[in-house]
């Protein structure tokens, strides 16, 4: 894929995903994330229940009023995107594909980041870590999308090559959680974007799901929760030697973890819209 054509097909996604979202999405992600840095912004007069480490005690002296100062919080906040390819991202609902729903995700994120002065940096899990640089706007959705067609999981057209059955998501699972805790150390706003089939041990990322920069989002499909569908498993009997065929159909699959910072999108939902409304 030329420039010429990774252009169209940047265009192409940034019209439909303007398509499918909308204003309150801007105004969700802009009042979401925020720096932790303080800019003083004006004095109020002390009202009961005021932080009293914010009294301004020389302009108090010198007035009938006590007056604290008020703060508001910096911005230019760098975003972290963990993208955790698999290969079951490839199927999904009704020709869209979970992996997908992730790319417009993270193509909402670049575009509202130019809209916010954000950044967004997002790294890739395949066979190894893609640690793409900050970017916002058409120039990071264009490197991602660039990235994407080198990783040969999207086709020419910026379509889901949904027949690649020979990708692989090869890294250890401990590497994968090292690389959270790095940045949220640093307060960095940090999004986890995958379906999680990889997951193993669930312990490990129910502790992360309690760190304050940790946004989860588990994306699936109705195949992924359909209780209704036999699973059916074949062995022999230990002591008899004689075939057993056992149904492990289960009840309606629960959510993974139960925690505020965890969220399932399905693919055959309004999932932009959904994505920026459960960040709160």
């Amino acid at each position: 894929m030329n420039l010429k054509e990774i252009e169209r097909v940047v265009g192409m996604i940034q019209s439909h995903i303007f398509k499918n979202s909308n204003a309150y999405a801007t105004g969700m992600l802009k009042s979401h994330f925020r720096g932790s840095g303080l800019q003083f912004r004006e004095h109020q007069v002390y009202v009961p229940g005021d932080d009293v480490r914010f009294i301004d005690w020389k302009l108090s002296a010198r007035s009938s009023n006590i007056y604290v100062k008020t703060f508001e919080e910096e911005r230019n906040v760098e975003i972290v995107v963990f993208l955790d390819l698999s290969q079951t991202l490839f199927y999904g609902y009704k020709d869209v594909s979970k992996l997908q729903a992730l790319v417009e995700i993270i193509g909402l994120l670049y575009l509202l980041a130019g809209e916010t002065h954000d950044t967004i940096r997002v790294i890739i899990w395949a066979d190894k870590t893609i640690n793409l640089p900050p970017k916002k706007g058409r120039e990071g959705l264009t490197l991602f999308i660039s990235m994407l067609e080198k990783l040969e999981v999207i086709d020419e057209h910026g379509k889901v090559n949904v027949g690649k059955s020979n990708f692989s998501n090869s890294l250890p699972e401990l590497n994968k959680v090292a690389q959270i805790k790095s940045f949220l150390a640093r307060r960095k706003e940090v999004i986890y974007l995958g379906d999680m089939s990889l997951v193993e041990d669930k312990e490990i990322w129910n502790k992360l799901l309690d760190k304050k920069h940790m946004h989860c989002f588990r994306i699936y499909s109705p195949v992924d929760k359909n209780s209704n569908l036999p699973f059916l498993f074949k062995t022999k009997s230990p002591v008899s030697g004689k075939s057993i065929v056992t149904d492990l159909k289960s009840n309606e699959e629960q959510a993974m973890f139960v925690k505020e910072r965890f969220k399932e999108i399905g693919v055959h939902e309004r999932y932009l819209e959904k994505f920026v409304r459960d960040l709160v």
